[in-house]
């Protein structure tokens, strides 16, 4: 009877040492966050490494289903609709499963977000399909890796990069309607956004006319705000105003000296250089 309860006792100690031991998981789990748009993308994933084998055409064969991620598969999620190849995609949290080839990959965002793996996968439940060919690098990813790059405030890539192979998505957005709503609901309020509406129209609308006249009521608003002549002064410049632009830079300028910021008045110094280029050669 004391040898049974001593070997009893003997299991249970080694259970809890071998419970109080803890290893890094083979394939680390990550989770990659993108301001984009008026909201951002999140990609979570877990990360095989090559481990001196080959990934593609043999770890992850051509030709079939694919996690793009080392266990369960990668999720991606949208806070706002976007666009890839033309395609709307709505708000919400996708599975992302890809199909390797050597000349071609299929892309395939799917809805079972609770699929454990290829195994829980239904052609039924696909929101889109694509196709993207690789590219090759000279740099080795040891690693599975996502990241997003070229990032703009309508655009920005998708990119799967593991042994020497680059996969990338392509994920626009349209900002005009939603930001011109924005605008309309706001100019009917006491706090009318000129400034706001003022970028709005140069850099996405690109209705310089538009721009120029909200940047002018801007500045009524704020006549000490040196970043809204600047501001004022390349829109001019851009629309020909040559004179018009050089007053506002000048402003800007005084201003800026004035609140003793040495970037606005350096900037202010480089564009009035450039108005006299411009002045001279009319």
């Amino acid at each position: 009877m004391k040898k049974i309860l001593l070997f009893y006792m003997a299991l249970f100690i080694i259970n809890t040492l071998q419970a109080q031991v803890r290893l890094p998981s083979p394939s680390p789990s990550q989770t990659i966050k993108q301001a984009f748009g008026l909201g951002n993308i999140e990609l979570s994933y877990t990360r095989s490494g090559a481990k001196g084998r080959r990934v593609f055409g043999d770890l992850v064969a051509y030709g079939k289903l694919w996690n793009t991620s080392a266990n369960t598969p990668a999720k991606l999620f949208f806070s706002e609709p976007v666009e890839i190849f033309g395609k709307k995609i709505d708000s919400g949290k996708y599975a992302l499963y890809t199909i390797p080839g050597e000349e071609n990959w299929e892309i395939i965002l799917n809805k079972g977000i609770s699929n454990k793996g290829t195994e829980d996968y239904k052609e039924s439940m696909d929101v889109i399909r694509f196709k993207v060919a690789p590219t090759h690098t000279k740099e080795k990813a040891e690693l599975l890796t996502f990241q997003f790059t070229d990032v703009e405030p309508t655009s920005c890539e998708l990119q799967l990069h593991w042994e020497k192979k680059l996969i990338t998505i392509p994920i626009t957005t349209n900002l005009n309607e939603k930001i011109r709503n924005q605008i309309d609901a706001a100019m009917l309020t006491d706090k009318k956004p000129f400034w706001e509406a003022a970028q709005f129209f140069y850099e996405y609308d690109r209705n310089l006319s538009k721009a120029l006249e909200n940047a002018n009521k801007a500045t009524d608003a704020y006549p000490k705000a040196y970043w809204m002549y600047l501001y004022k002064a390349k829109i001019q410049k851009e629309m020909g105003f040559t004179t018009e632009a050089m007053e506002s830079s000048r402003l800007s300028l005084e201003l800026a000296k004035q609140a003793k910021n040495i970037d606005y008045v350096k900037m202010n110094e480089q564009l009035q250089k450039e108005l006299k280029r411009k002045s001279n050669q009319q």
